[in-house]
């Protein structure tokens, strides 16, 4: 009983929905993926009931340990890791690959939340933040891994607003990030540059570069209003979708469900994205306002993109479907998050955030 009375019926609910949701749509293509995906889900859960059980005001002393560790993994990745499809992401452990990039998310959502509770917004302090990120940013980016290293770089812009940046400075932030972006693309592969601004036109390489993005509209606007039902996609089932488990996932579930089940599963998508703001502003203390903010940020910023993908409004970059598209890591790392989401909840009392956390 004392359980029951400690978990978040709210998020639980969610967060069962979506990954059934996932584990159904992957087994219309492949029983085996789907009980893998089913395995690491139970996993998941696991962890997240023992974090969201836990007071999220103790970890505050596994912030520099897990900061440390991540560093570690992503280094090893490049030691102990297998290459696939020109990446190196996955460490073999055992029979399953753990990607450490993905861990990087939950805790640099934890580091940046402890960074921030006890600063205020100054220039030194941006750069300080930034300069922690670096490594974490650098290894990933390495790997390749260019949508991790986006959603990171998501996050930690977040954290600075969200931690109470003044408006001057947060205009000059945006205006330097956005000189600056110019001169990080130029450092990249050619196929990443490809893939970043095929989706602008698309139809002038169709069998190439633009394949991907017409492929997925193809699927999305076949699924209709109820969509073909579940196994009765032919762009996934006959594999004219590529990534159709991971990537393009949403696509994936648009052609099968339709809009009715699109538009579902955007709705518990921005449940869950409100009620981590309304945790936020009843958070006991600005720590966990500040790991409330960086979990709704992560979520926002990797559902918009995925799903800017799948309708070719936005590059392709990599971005998996939280709790959604296929990936043990991805999934872990996600019920991580959502555990420290409702830690927090667990201690509800409206604080006034603009006093506190350096509003200057």
């Amino acid at each position: 009983m004392g359980f029951l009375k400690s978990v978040n019926y709210p998020i639980t609910v969610c967060l069962s929905l979506l990954l059934s949701v996932g584990i159904i749509v992957i087994s219309s293509s492949s029983t085996i993926l789907a009980i893998q995906q089913a395995s690491f889900a139970i996993f998941g859960l696991l962890i997240y009931f023992f974090i969201a059980s836990s007071d999220y005001r103790t970890l505050t002393n596994l912030i520099r340990p897990s900061y440390l560790l991540i560093i570690l993994l992503l280094i090893l990745v490049f030691i102990l890791g297998v290459e696939t499809r020109g990446s190196i992401r996955w460490i073999p452990l055992g029979p399953v690959n753990i990607q450490p990039s993905e861990f990087a998310k939950p805790v640099i959502i934890l580091f940046l939340a402890g960074f921030w509770s006890n600063r205020i917004v100054t220039w030194k302090n941006i750069l300080k933040s930034f300069l922690w990120l670096l490594p974490v940013l650098g290894l990933v980016f390495k790997q390749p891994d260019l949508g991790t290293t986006i959603t990171l770089g998501a996050i930690w812009l977040g954290f600075i607003f969200a931690a109470g940046i003044s408006l001057k400075k947060g205009l000059v932030l945006l205006l330097t990030l956005v000189l600056v972006i110019p001169l990080i693309l130029v450092g990249l592969a050619d196929y990443q540059k490809d893939r970043l601004t095929s989706f602008l036109s698309p139809e002038q390489d169709p069998l190439g570069l633009g394949y991907n993005i017409i492929q997925s509209t193809i699927a999305i606007g076949s699924g209709e209003f109820i969509g073909r039902g579940l196994g009765q996609g032919t762009q996934s089932r006959l594999q004219f979708l590529p990534e159709f488990r991971t990537d393009f996932i949403f696509a994936s579930l648009a052609e099968e469900l339709g809009f009715l089940g699109s538009v579902t599963i955007l709705l518990i998508y921005l449940f869950l994205i409100s009620y981590s703001l309304k945790i936020a502003s009843r958070s006991v203390d600005f720590f966990g306002f500040l790991l409330s903010i960086g979990v709704a940020v992560m979520i926002i910023f990797q559902t918009a993109v995925n799903i800017g993908m799948s309708v070719g409004l936005v590059p392709i970059t990599g971005v998996t479907l939280p709790l959604i598209s296929y990936g043990g890591s991805s999934l872990v790392a996600t019920l991580i998050s959502f555990g420290l989401l409702a830690s927090v909840a667990k201690f509800k009392r409206p604080i006034d955030v603009s006093s506190v956390g350096g509003y200057n």
